[in-house]
């Protein structure tokens, strides 16, 4: 049985597009080709790993598993590659990141500035999303690393804690928990009753302040949902409710006075960040050096 590098790269287009006609452009073939080249790595495994739904693939059991073993072997070849072009590790890292909001924000920036001293021929492409898109596209092989805010719940992944981060509940200084912050704490009833401004469900923001409020105040009500912690704590200054965010997000409005940190009766609210990657992922000589400066900067 001999399978090629090009059939897995066919497969994993396939299985990520859901049909040979889309997966053909990705791969730089024709129709016909893309499909000849899905059925002779079936023929070759002697068994299916699509069922035929109308025009579309969907993975079976058997495409399933060979999934997460196909991104595995491409992700090696890419670093076999690299490798090659850069020559020398010492001087050279070529990471592809992911990071949800806040640390994307306003953590790795920091991070990154130190490590391109240490190695100053990094390149380094970062996107930035919720949790969620993190997850998925470090799962699919699209990232190297990952970085998120929320808990993981993939099975499949390596999952490193790091940083501990935060949370404060900010407020307008004229709301009226604000004033009434001034002379005594705010209560659990009295946050409950209040009106809340929330991310996305998704955000690993909103799962970790879900899961740091909940337990006190047994329901938050929401009055606003929102897409970014920027809009967020803009949103809280000009008065349209309390929230829950990272000290670090909140604390250029914190300096201006443009919002202010509750005094609670609740016990210090924080959240662990983490490191992800595939358990099936082998980490280049690169990823392992900035694996390793985070850690050390944790």
């Amino acid at each position: 049985m001999h399978i090629t590098l090009r059939q897995l790269q066919i497969f994993r287009a396939v299985a990520l597009s859901g049909s040979t006609t889309a997966a053909a452009d990705s791969v730089a073939l024709s129709q016909s080709a893309t499909s000849g080249a899905l059925n002779e790595l079936e023929r070759a495994l002697g068994t299916r790993l699509f069922d035929r739904v109308g025009k579309r693939l969907i993975l079976n059991d058997s495409g399933r598993g060979l999934l997460p073993m196909a991104l595995a072997v491409l992700d090696g070849a890419k670093n076999i590659e690299a490798a090659q072009i850069s020559g020398d590790y010492a001087g050279h890292a070529d990471l592809q990141l992911f990071a949800s909001t806040t640390i994307g924000n306003y953590v790795l920036p920091r991070m990154l500035a130190r490590f391109r001293e240490e190695v100053p021929f990094s390149r380094v492409q970062l996107r930035i999303g919720n949790t969620l898109d993190v997850v998925t596209a470090v799962r699919e092989f699209a990232a190297d690393l990952g970085f998120i805010e929320g808990p993981c719940h993939a099975s499949d992944m390596m999952v490193i804690p790091w940083l501990e981060d935060e949370l404060v509940i900010v407020a307008a200084p004229a709301h009226p928990l604000a004033k009434t912050a001034r002379r005594r704490k705010i209560t659990a009833k009295q946050l409950s009753e209040a009106q809340w401004l929330l991310r996305e469900p998704g955000s690993g923001t909103r799962e970790a302040v879900e899961h740091a409020l909940l337990p006190h105040l047994q329901h938050i009500r929401s009055s606003m949902t929102l897409g970014s912690s920027e809009s967020i704590k803009n949103s809280a200054a000009e008065g349209l409710g309390l929230s829950c965010l990272s000290r670090c997000v909140v604390q250029d409005l914190v300096t201006a006075k443009r919002l202010t940190v509750l005094a609670t009766g609740l016990p210090r609210l924080t959240r662990r960040f983490a490191l992800i990657y595939p358990e099936t992922k082998v980490l280049s000589a690169a990823l392992r050096r900035f694996v390793a400066h985070c850690e050390r900067n944790s």
